[in-house]
């Protein structure tokens, strides 16, 4: 049941135009679900992303920042999108071009909302 309810929901984050590959990751770095168009570490990509983003609210908390949910990474031509997705998982996606994309952004987003209500 666990395991058909994060495959549903990597295959709502496969179908956004743009993401080239995603996860589905605990908080302490667990990789619970995943869809990869290239070979990759994939045990240190999911410990990785859960330090990225837990780091990322740790210095959001110093400077007062209020609800910390995303982070990005840029590079020239591809992104890296960090959601925390509820108490207990994050998304982490490989875009195409910029993450700034507001679209796949906000869609992302909605997707880690439901999957921290439901899981």
């Amino acid at each position: 049941m666990l395991k058909d309810k994060i495959a549903a929901f990597i295959e709502k984050i496969r179908a956004i135009d743009g993401v080239t590959a995603c996860a589905i990751v605990s908080r302490d770095g667990i990789i619970s679900g995943k869809y990869f168009d290239r070979e990759l570490n994939e045990p240190w990509f999911g410990a990785l992303a859960a330090t990225i983003l837990a780091s990322a609210e740790s210095v959001g908390n110093i400077v007062g920042m209020k609800s910390l949910a995303t982070v990005s990474i840029l590079s020239a031509d591809s992104s890296i999108l960090v959601v925390g997705a509820g108490e207990h998982f994050l998304i982490a996606a490989l875009l195409k071009g910029d993450a700034k994309n507001e679209e796949i952004c906000s869609r992302i987003n909605g997707i880690a909302a439901e999957l921290g209500r439901t899981m």
